[in-house]
């Protein structure tokens, strides 16, 4: 995409959330259709005509590998987003980067996660984020992109910030 036609797409958009900043406000949702015959669960993607990502147990966690891992989309979230963030960036600069690739690395214990030992962490415990590219862009600007990556991500600020997060559960009888 061309930096003029982007800027074009962006400018009401931001000018909306500049002159009424509660617009920007948005609540995003997912939800998924737990699978107990094949533990796992169902999660359809409305942008990919409501095909489904079907995740379930790592080879860690004694699964199949047929089903995608929650960690592993965890990290694809990242380097979407980063990788999404990357090219918004890039083409805002005006820098002409020939291509880009993003690779996100967890590092896991899953003694945790299967409860094997209480006192091992559950969850990704370190993150790498590392982007590749062809480019004569100076380093300088190169710099400047991944900082601007890393301050525009979603993804990337949410995981580095941390949120607040809280389950419910509401439950019937048949």
């Amino acid at each position: 995409m061309k930096r003029d036609l982007l800027r074009a797409l962006q400018a009401p958009v931001k000018s909306l959330y500049q002159t009424t900043a509660e617009k920007g406000w948005m609540e995003l949702t997912a939800t998924g259709l737990v699978d107990f015959e094949r533990i796992g669960c169902s999660v359809p993607l409305l942008a990919n005509d409501g095909t489904s990502i079907h995740a379930g147990l790592h080879p860690g966690a004694s699964g199949n590998g047929l089903m995608a891992c929650s960690g592993e989309l965890l990290l694809q979230a990242l380097v979407t987003c980063a990788g999404t963030t990357l090219a918004a960036v890039a083409t805002s600069m005006g820098l002409a980067i020939e291509s880009a690739s993003v690779t996100a690395k967890g590092l896991m214990n899953f003694a945790g996660t299967m409860g094997v030992d209480r006192n091992a962490p559950v969850g990704l415990q370190s993150i790498k984020l590392h982007v590749e590219m062809k480019t004569g862009a100076p380093a300088g600007d190169l710099t400047k992109l991944l900082e601007l990556t890393e301050r525009y991500c979603v993804v990337y600020q949410t995981l580095a910030k941390g949120v607040p997060i809280a389950s419910s559960l509401e439950a019937g009888a048949e």
